[in-house]
């Protein structure tokens, strides 16, 4: 059963790790994934990887700039022919203690996750708004509900993304257009890999589930929010995290 036939996926952070995952699962249920990146050389590695799968494409995105970000939108619309899914994946991180963390560290994270998905937002949605709804998934954090030592940037922002969350879901309802979020836990990427293996077996110790997550699980609950079976779902955030921090 595909649940996204017919229907066209972007995915911005898209080239690597979760936005990756996102992008595989969504091919596989039938979408045409617009993978968009900063780095527009593995936008297209990562689509031509997956063309195998579905239709695929790579294209360049930097999602603090206003103008990239509604050029993405157009880039959706004129070659896949409509957009009905928009991911606000794209991230970076700057952690270090306050005391260490200077105002652009600050900065640029807060652009990043909170101005980008904010931006997202408010493109992705112009174009719904015309074209009869659609699905928007905000990617935050367990980080933004618990908060993180050293990352008081990062916890801020993702903890700002899922008070954005509601506060779209609630202006743009009417139009179709619903707005969900997803707060990952401690999940098996890049991040996690480079963590000595105690310091990971020691999280792992908080997990009821006892695991390290996969991004293929997140990719899962992203697949439900965007796709009918959540036909009734909006404004919610949905922990990806094994019951860590429940």
């Amino acid at each position: 059963m595909n649940l996204l036939d017919g229907r066209t996926a972007v995915i911005t952070g898209g080239a690597q790790g979760l936005g990756l995952a996102i992008a595989t699962t969504f091919v596989q249920h039938g979408a045409t994934v617009v993978i968009a990146d900063i780095n527009e050389d593995a936008a297209i590695e990562a689509a031509d990887a997956l063309s195998n799968q579905g239709r695929a494409l790579g294209t360049a995105v930097d999602v603090t700039d206003g103008d990239s970000v509604q050029r993405l939108v157009r880039f959706a619309a004129e070659h896949a022919g409509r957009l009905d899914v928009w991911i606000n994946n794209a991230g970076i991180l700057r952690d270090m203690t306050i005391r260490k963390m200077e105002l652009p560290d600050f900065r640029a994270v807060i652009d990043v996750h909170l101005q980008g998905t904010w931006l997202g937002i408010k493109y992705a949605s112009a174009y719904m708004r015309e074209n009869g709804g659609g699905a928007i998934v905000n990617m935050s954090s367990i980080s933004g509900k618990v908060g993180n030592a050293g990352q008081t940037n990062y916890s801020a922002a993702k903890a700002g993304i899922v008070g954005m969350t509601k506060a779209a879901a609630k202006e743009l309802g009417h139009l179709g257009i619903r707005v969900n979020a997803i707060q990952p836990g401690l999940i098996q990427t890049a991040m996690i890999e480079s963590m000595r293996p105690e310091i990971v077996a020691e999280r792992v110790k908080d997990i009821p589930l006892g695991r390290v997550g996969q991004p293929s699980e997140v990719a899962g609950a992203a697949l439900f929010l965007v796709s009918d079976l959540a036909s009734y779902v909006t404004g919610i955030t949905v922990e990806v995290a094994g019951g860590r921090h429940i």
